[in-house]
């Protein structure tokens, strides 16, 4: 290990992050919140003010297609024919989404290669700091869009012809300024890491500093509809009704019941029915069609499997019994990923060497990293989030705990890019088959 301490500066990065508040910025009772959604004004002025801080920092800034943005610190005497180790998360949010998920993980790295010049090292490799575009999943795509094009699971082309029903993401990347030539590649990375808010309650309940991912969840996302009849509630007795939302009802207790059975005490499996749309909608008509969709989650594949097969059996049954029509497609898909080793190892190392107490915890929530993971090798670490809150403006971690997070963050950057600089056995792009 080359574990090491770095003048990590706490208000620094306090300000990067309540400036970065400040783009979309919503009122609020309680905490902070914020509206940045891909390709806004706010999101244009998030990113145009990040640009203007990796400048000030000496970093040289790419935009790519897909207004992935790059900054590389490329220090004096470092190996032109080692790959970077990347660092970074996102600036878009939900709507009235809190000031941390995302932009901690952004500023975070920041401040990790400030905390290097500031140290005055020069690690062998360069180290990128990356802002991807539209992780959230609030327009365009369902999310990791831009991740999903650096990791080459989505066409450049494809994604910029994605449409909210009224703009395409090209059009509003050419708008606001952020449509480049290139596309980043997050297979010529030697590894990434990413730091970011816990979502859960955890680490808090704990008492521990720092989460080192083990596994992101996979999902599924399912989309169905139940096909009833609507008549009138007045005159149509309940033995002849044929009531979609009734059925429906149905439904979404099963798979609460299947994903409780799946995840027993302890586990990690969920199932969530988030959405229904009802047809007519109106209080004196049965429902005739009711539309849903279903999240399922879990570290485990087969896992995952077994709900989206129990939600078809369900529908199976509804039919039989009810005389309803039913439909289920699944247009969402993403296995879960283990985080690699060599970026576990480099964390907890981190932690040991500044004192810092960690524990290996799993993802409930997808990042960008899982992305990346599937062509290089990557970690995720966790800073705690107060009460569990988060994709809200109650969402808060504490400047101390962002602070201690940043401080292993960059010894364990540290440590990946001096690992292995120049050397034959560095692994390519062609060489991952994680």
């Amino acid at each position: 290990m080359n574990g090491r301490r770095f003048p990590v500066d706490c208000e620094r990065l306090r300000r990067d992050i309540e400036r970065n508040a400040q783009f979309g910025a919503v009122p609020t009772e309680d905490g902070q919140g914020r509206t940045v959604l891909p390709g806004t004004k706010p999101n244009q002025r998030a990113r145009e003010h990040l640009v203007e801080r990796m400048i000030f920092a000496d970093l040289s800034v790419d935009v790519d297609a897909v207004g992935n943005i790059v900054g590389t610190w490329a220090p004096e005497g470092c190996d032109p024919d080692a790959a970077p180790v990347g660092v970074g998360s996102h600036l878009d949010s939900v709507p009235e989404g809190g000031i941390f998920d995302g932009p901690l993980g952004v500023y975070a790295g920041l401040e990790a290669v400030r905390a290097m010049q500031d140290a005055d090292v020069s690690p062998p490799r360069a180290i990128q700091v990356v802002s991807f575009t539209g992780e959230e999943g609030t327009r365009f795509a369902d999310g990791v869009l831009g991740s999903s094009v650096a990791a080459g699971q989505l066409d450049v082309e494809a994604a910029l012809e994605l449409s909210d029903g009224t703009q395409t993401l090209g059009e509003v990347l050419r708008t606001i300024g952020f449509h480049g030539d290139s596309r980043f590649d997050a297979s010529d990375l030697h590894a990434w890491l990413e730091l970011h808010v816990e979502q859960s309650e955890r680490l808090e309940q704990m008492g521990v500093p720092l989460g080192v991912v083990t596994t992101i969840t996979g999902t599924s996302r399912l989309r169905g509809t139940i096909e009833g009849t609507a008549e009138h509630s007045g005159s149509t007795k309940m033995s002849e009704r044929t009531d979609a939302l009734a059925a429906a009802s149905e439904f979404v207790l099963e798979m609460e019941r299947a994903a409780q059975a799946e995840a027993g005490a302890d586990g990690t499996a969920v199932a969530t029915v988030g959405e229904l749309s009802v047809d007519p909608g109106v209080v004196n008509v049965i429902p005739g069609t009711v539309e849903f969709s279903v999240d399922v989650r879990d570290v485990d594949g087969a896992v995952i499997q077994r709900l989206v097969d129990r939600a078809a059996e369900t529908l199976d049954a509804l039919e039989a019994d009810r005389g309803v029509e039913t439909t289920l497609a699944r247009p969402y898909e993403i296995q879960p990923v283990e985080m690699a080793s060599v970026c576990r190892d480099a964390v907890h190392g981190a932690g040991s060497t500044l004192g810092v107490e960690t524990a290996d915890v799993h993802s409930g929530a997808g990042h960008d990293t899982m992305q990346v993971a599937t062509v290089t090798d990557a970690g995720l670490l966790f800073a705690p989030s107060e009460g569990g809150h988060s994709h809200n403006p109650l969402e808060r971690t504490y400047w101390i705990d962002c602070a201690v997070a940043t401080d292993v963050l960059t010894t364990a950057l540290y440590t990946l890019a001096t690992d292995g600089a120049g050397d034959a056995n560095r692994r390519t792009k062609h060489e991952h088959t994680q």
